[in-house]
């Protein structure tokens, strides 16, 4: 019956984030189900990794919020979802979600849309903005956290007849595997980030852009020196700053004034996230705002790395604190400083054993193949299947 599953997603671009490579997972799983798959975007990095034999991409600008291109998108949604006899439309961001919700109106077929992040808001226009995502017949929350966002901020967009559903994230475990990292890449990239071998390794992942943490990992580290006297230790930083070159300076500025350049490397970028997760001693994510769900904290602990993280949003719902990592009082650089100083006095086997119920949990809750069998449910009672 799986067959008459005709399912669009469309995404302004298809890199490498939480929401594109949740797209990219579910439209493989769904056409490996017998379940006819496409995407909709305007290009993107992972866009070359997408079978073709599988899944059919349309190229167009969704990722513009330009309202006359909405309008212009929403028309072609709509003749392309007529030709292909797509039944379900699934929208993974704002500007587009428009445009799917005008196709999906002109041409009666069912509109799903992902909330995937918290869509902060400062008036009633942009609020009405961000409403698209719930204007929906389903509506999927990454996480618990969101889902509660959703209903504080979002009470009177929400229409009982339609349904609100959490649908937690899921990453690949399989690729996200220690087992499977090759000593000799892990070895060259070792070299290439010249890392010390004797050295305890700190990684932050994430793009660089203030509400990461960045500034407040730098100033933790500095106080992990001067309180605890605790600096058998290396630190990478790795992310793009997309073009925020203040900030970068910023923080290039913070590392000299604490004296800390030989403690910390900035790295732009890494093709291949799990080798630079199996380099790590303990991954941290300092947000000072609240994460959706938390892609490093999984990820981490898919890993089998010990991780150390701001006690906000989705993170508090991955991480078994103190059993698979340790929550800190988000915004509090000596509370992060004191974390990582508990982590950094444990001995190997309590490492790994952190490590070791990490990946377990991760395995038994965030698996992507769980996420896209509940999408697929979803989509299936949608259709009366």
């Amino acid at each position: 019956m799986t067959t008459k599953i005709k399912v669009l997603q469309v995404i302004p671009k298809l890199g490498y984030g939480g929401a594109e490579t949740g797209c990219y997972d579910l439209a493989h799983y769904l056409a490996e189900k017998g379940c006819s798959s496409f995407i909709a975007t305007s290009g993107g990095k992972l866009l070359k990794f997408v079978k073709k034999n599988k899944v059919k991409i349309l190229r167009l600008p969704v990722h513009s919020k330009n309202p006359f291109l909405i309008i212009l998108n929403a028309l072609i949604l709509s003749i392309f979802i007529l030709i292909n006899n797509i039944n379900i439309v699934h929208a993974r961001s704002r500007a587009p979600a428009w445009s799917c919700y005008l196709a999906c109106t002109i041409t009666r077929r069912n509109f799903v849309t992902t909330f995937h992040g918290t869509y902060n808001y400062k008036n009633n226009l942009k609020k009405f903005y961000n409403s698209i995502m719930l204007r929906s017949k389903l509506t999927i929350a990454g996480s618990n956290f969101i889902f509660n966002h959703i209903n504080e901020n979002y009470n009177e967009y929400l229409n009982r007849k339609k349904k609100l559903r959490v649908i937690f994230r899921g990453i690949n475990i399989d690729y996200y595997n220690q087992k499977n990292i090759s000593i000799l890449k892990k070895e060259k990239i070792k070299k290439e980030w010249e890392l010390i071998s004797n050295k305890f390794t700190i990684l932050m992942p994430g793009r660089l852009t203030y509400w990461k943490g960045q500034e407040k990992l730098i100033e933790a580290l500095n106080i992990l020196i001067e309180d605890y006297n605790n600096s058998n230790f290396q630190t990478v930083i790795l992310g793009s700053d997309q073009g925020r070159k203040v900030y970068t300076k910023k923080l290039i500025n913070l590392v000299e004034r604490y004296g800390l350049s030989k403690k910390i490397k900035f790295i732009n970028h890494c093709s291949e996230m799990p080798l630079a997760y199996s380099l790590a001693d303990v991954v941290v994510s300092a947000s000072i705002e609240p994460e959706a769900f938390g892609r490093v904290s999984v990820e981490s602990q898919a890993m089998g790395k010990p991780i150390v993280a701001s006690n906000l949003g989705g993170s508090k719902e991955t991480i078994l604190n103190g059993k698979s990592g340790f929550l800190y009082k988000h915004n509090d650089a000596r509370e992060l400083a004191k974390a990582l100083n508990k982590v950094l006095e444990l001995d190997q086997d309590a490492l790994n054993s952190i490590g070791n119920e990490g990946r377990k949990n991760i395995t038994k809750k965030f698996d992507v193949e769980a996420m896209c069998d509940s999408t697929l449910r979803e989509y299936k009672k949608l259709l009366n299947i």
